[in-house]
């Protein structure tokens, strides 16, 4: 490979990394002692390493790029935002152009009555947003006492205080006091671990019961809300079974609770629509938005809310909350300029019609690896289950993550960036990805999947475990 020169030596930067950056959800002695991988640049749906390597970038940088790398167009509209209004805040009855017009077209792209947007800068303080927004609306009504929100094990809403404890990542809970207050959660609609002899289809119905029996046990009276990701993405790309959103929605509509649809992954176009609440029929009250909405070009995120939710908010006085970049101008005017891309070439629709069918058919393929227990796939985003024993679901006697760990480090080495979340191998890829890109990527997956069932063969590995 060619070695690039407009910047200091590999081992340089990672010794400045190691000295100065503290990295999110790493090892720090880990990633310390074997260096950062410096990715310099990236176009279409590569990245590029200081070393010249290309890679596939399998997940969209964060499940974000959704229009891929390199659109000079939001550099320039960014770059003309700068030079006219760099920066001003929206606090205190103060608004500008960038805001106003990307709210209008969320309103215009949304689903149902969503119609109005408090902007953050990511998903994480949206959703604490969100827990602010629930109660001032139940207490604006009389209501403080409807405080607790409902969700999921394993779900993924952010590593802020409030995000954090709304997730159920058990890992986050153990670091810093969390979850807060009033969090409560149910099991996750994950078949393919937890289902047992049921169908999915049973088993979909019997895990979003679990939300009605919660709601009974605490008190329809102290819940405010549920909160869900259509498709749950950071937890391994858990796709629930057609029965379990219908049942959400019945059991939200008739116990007077609110319904936040956190869209962070599933909106933009991730899961064959516009949103994944289209995708699965969902009404939700409250839209939790971010990534996707300027393919990460700019940090910018929101929570957007229904006109029942207003009628009160609009009624209730003061909402004390914001923050100093709530639809910042710069990353406003970028999302506006990623949305005209997206409706004017069509990615949402090409992806509905055309690229997540060819997508399924080709990731279908991985089944028939035998490290593989399950390949299941919702429009752009993707899980493959790592197995001993594919006819039981088995997962391995190993500490869960080894097996995910060894693949994950030969898909780098062989240019394919694929995450591991445990044992399970994940995908989220730019939406602009091609048929020979897919091609390539299914192809560099199974190479990397032989390469994983040496080495597990190699070490042991290869033994079953209990659930």
């Amino acid at each position: 490979m060619t070695k690039l020169t407009n910047h200091p030596s590999t081992a340089d930067m990672q010794a400045s990394d190691a000295r100065h950056h503290l990295h999110p959800f790493t090892d720090n002695p880990v990633i310390n002692a074997r260096g950062a991988r410096v990715i310099t640049r990236a176009e279409g749906v590569y990245v590029y390493d200081s070393e010249g390597n290309r890679m596939l970038d399998g997940m969209a940088g964060l499940w974000c790029c959704n229009i891929g790398y390199g659109r000079t167009e939001l550099a320039e509209v960014a770059y003309r935002q700068m030079q006219e209004l760099p920066f001003y805040n929206t606090f205190f009855m103060t608004s500008h152009p960038p805001v106003i017009a990307l709210a209008e077209k969320l309103a215009e792209l949304m689903p149902g009555d969503l119609n109005r947007v408090f902007f953050s800068s990511g998903g994480s303080d949206a959703n604490d947003t969100n827990i602010r927004l629930v109660r001032h609306y139940w207490a604006s009504q009389g209501k403080p006492e409807k405080s607790i929100i409902i969700s999921r094990w394993n779900g993924y809403h952010g590593s802020t205080m409030g995000g954090g404890s709304l997730g159920g990542m058990k890992g986050i809970h153990a670091q810093g006091g969390l979850p807060i207050p009033d969090i409560v959660h149910i099991d996750q609609p994950y078949w393919y671990a937890e289902g047992g002899d049921m169908t999915p289809e049973e088993f979909g119905l019997a895990r979003a019961r679990l939300l009605e029996e919660t709601i009974d046990r605490v008190g329809e009276d102290r819940v405010a809300a549920f909160i869900a990701e259509p498709v749950q993405g950071a937890g391994g790309v858990i796709i629930p079974p057609d029965t379990y959103w219908p049942e959400i929605q019945r059991i939200c509509d008739e116990r007077n609770i609110l319904l936040i649809a956190d869209e962070v992954i599933t909106a933009f176009g991730r899961t064959g629509n516009w949103f994944g609440s289209d995708t699965y029929n969902i009404r939700p009250d409250i839209m939790t938005i971010a990534k996707g909405l300027s393919s990460g070009y700019q940090p910018i995120g929101g929570s957007v809310v229904s006109e029942k939710v207003c009628e009160v908010l609009d009624a209730g006085g003061e909402f004390a909350h914001g923050y100093t970049y709530s639809g910042h101008p710069v990353a406003a005017a970028v999302a506006l300029e990623n949305l005209r891309i997206m409706q004017e070439e069509k990615i949402v629709d090409t992806v509905r019609d055309d690229t997540q069918h060819y997508m399924a058919k080709k990731w279908a393929t991985l089944a028939d690896h035998p490290l593989v227990g399950e390949a299941r796939i919702k429009g752009m985003m993707g899980a493959i289950e790592l197995t001993p024993d594919a006819s039981a679901r088995a997962p391995f006697a190993a500490d869960a993550g080894t097996v995910g760990y060894i693949c994950r480090e030969h898909c780098f080495a062989n240019g394919l960036v694929m995450r591991h979340v445990y044992d399970r191998m994940i995908i989220s890829p730019p939406l602009v990805i091609s048929h020979g890109e897919i091609d390539e990527l299914v192809e560099k997956a199974w190479m990397c999947l032989d390469l994983t069932l040496k080495d597990v063969k190699a070490q042991g590995l290869m033994v079953a475990g209990q659930r």
